[in-house]
């Protein structure tokens, strides 16, 4: 069953997708990050390129041909899927995919409204017999979340 880990309080969202983009390849974790529309993935595979300094992100959208060998998909849309192992989400609402991948990223940000988005996103995984934690990403590092939360401050672990 999918693992559903919600990072909380986060300042920008595309910008912890590159976050935890980054920490999964350096644990050689798959990554999906599932945007709103075609705009915000072109804003998230931009930043990808500029996020390093010295290098960029690996990534390539989901009909790419190289998209079963690259470790971060960038898309808005969810066919084909080039593996199942972590789906950042970055939309508003569930993804109907969800179920498919081991586990699932929600990037919830300071914003009200977005938060009370999440909170029924929370409640619909919740209702249906999902492990649920709760990063609060504005506490310092060490400090858990509720339902388990964790003091790890990026979502990469496999």
């Amino acid at each position: 069953m999918t693992r559903v880990d919600f990072y909380i309080n986060v300042e920008a969202r595309e910008r912890i997708a590159c976050t935890i983009a980054a920490k999964a390849i350096e644990r050689g974790v798959r990554l999906f990050v599932l945007t709103a529309d075609e705009a915000q993935s072109e804003r998230v595979d931009r930043l990808m390129w500029t996020f390093a300094q010295l290098s960029f992100l690996p990534h390539v959208r989901a009909a790419h041909p190289l998209a079963a060998r690259t470790p971060v998909i960038v898309d808005h849309a969810t066919e084909p899927l080039p593996h199942d192992q972590v789906l950042l989400n970055l939309t508003d609402a569930t993804p109907a995919v969800f179920s498919r991948f081991e586990r699932l990223v929600e990037v919830v940000s300071l914003d009200p409204e977005d938060r009370q988005r999440a909170r029924a996103r929370w409640k619909f995984y919740s209702e249906r017999g999902y492990a649920l934690a709760s990063h609060d990403l504005a506490r310092p590092a060490g400090t858990a979340g509720r339902a388990g939360g964790s003091s790890d401050r990026t979502a990469a672990r496999g």
